[in-house]
C-alpha cells in the first residue's frame, strides 16, 4: 500500500459512514491533537531506559503501535481535506531546515535556535 491508497482507504471509510461533514480542517486538528496526547502520555513518566525498552513491554508496544497509528491517520486524512501533499511538504521543511540548522562542521558548533 502506498500514501495515496490510504488516502482512498480513508476516503471510503468515512463516506461509508458520512462522517464527511465532521472532518473539517478544526475537528481533525482537535482529533490529532487528542490522539499526539494519547501517545505521549504512554512516555511521559518512563526513565529514558525504559523508553529505548518499548517493545519490550508487549502491552506499551500495542498501545505505541495503537497510537502512532492513530497520530498517522489522522494526519494524512487532514492533508487530504486541505488538499496538501504530505511528502512534498515535508520535503520542503527539511530544505528550510537545512538552512536553519547547518549540518555540524569540525569545529562541532551547534545551531540551538528552535
Amino acid at each position: 500500500m502506498n500514501l495515496e491508497d490510504l488516502i482512498q482507504r480513508l476516503r471510503d471509510f468515512a463516506a461509508a459512514r458520512e462522517w464527511e461533514p465532521f472532518h473539517t480542517p478544526k475537528n481533525l486538528t482537535m482529533a490529532l491533537s487528542g490522539e499526539v496526547g494519547e501517545l505521549i502520555s504512554l512516555f511521559q513518566w518512563l526513565t529514558p531506559e525504559e523508553c529505548a525498552a518499548w517493545r519490550e513491554d508487549k502491552t506499551l508496544e500495542a498501545n505505541v503501535l495503537d497510537e502512532i497509528a492513530d497520530v498517522t491517520l489522522y494526519l494524512v486524512r487532514l492533508a487530504d481535506i486541505l488538499g496538501l501533499d504530505l511528502f512534498a511538504a515535508a520535503n520542503a521543511k527539511i530544505d528550510r531546515n537545512e538552512v536553519r540548522f547547518p549540518a555540524l562542521t569540525n569545529q562541532g558548533a551547534i545551531n540551538r535556535e528552535g
